[in-house]
């Protein structure tokens, strides 16, 4: 049987388990609520993680369409951006599916030596989704900042305004 086949075969309950490894990285009382919570608008996040977890993971066993992967990343990686976490610790959620994958495979392995060279190109994989993940995360981040930086310009713009610092266009000064 092939790597394929098995992850084929497995797919709901590695998903399920990839999710719960991703639920676990958030403080216990949030990790519970995603875990218990299955309603799609009372966890919007939870929601959004099954739905792209289980399509990146068809990706990975299917063609691995870039495009068509950072399409079902993007949603992930913009809440984890936004939220209290590392760079490492916002995009390490792929990682987690290397240790999920192989726990599954440990019978697999040990009868058959091709599977482990199957895990290891499909290992590959999942290292080009780490990176697609690293650099959507990066872009995030950035777009976070630049509108961090234009809030603050904008804010200091204002003050300054009211305080008649700021001339407008025909070299008066303005006050409110």
């Amino acid at each position: 049987m092939s790597l394929i086949s098995v992850l084929e075969q497995q797919k709901a309950k590695i998903v399920k388990k990839w999710f719960d490894d991703i639920a676990s990285t958030y403080p216990i009382d949030t990790s519970r609520f995603m875990l218990s919570n299955s309603d799609p608008f009372a966890n919007p996040v939870g929601n959004t993680f099954n739905k792209s977890l289980a399509s990146i993971f068809d990706e990975l066993i299917g063609s691995l369409d870039r495009e068509t992967v950072l399409s079902f990343l993007d949603p992930v990686i913009k809440i984890r951006a936004v939220q209290a976490f590392t760079p490492a610790q916002a995009i390490g959620f792929v990682f987690l599916l290397k240790q999920v994958v192989r726990g599954f495979l440990k019978k697999e392995i040990a009868a058959d030596p091709k599977i482990l060279e199957e895990l290891l190109e499909f290992e590959i994989k999942i290292d080009e989704i780490g990176l697609l993940a690293f650099n959507s995360y990066m872009n995030c981040r950035e777009k976070i900042f630049d509108l961090k930086a234009n809030e603050m310009r904008n804010t200091t713009y204002k003050a300054f305004k009211r305080a008649g610092l700021v001339q407008d266009e025909e070299g008066t000064a303005t006050t409110s």
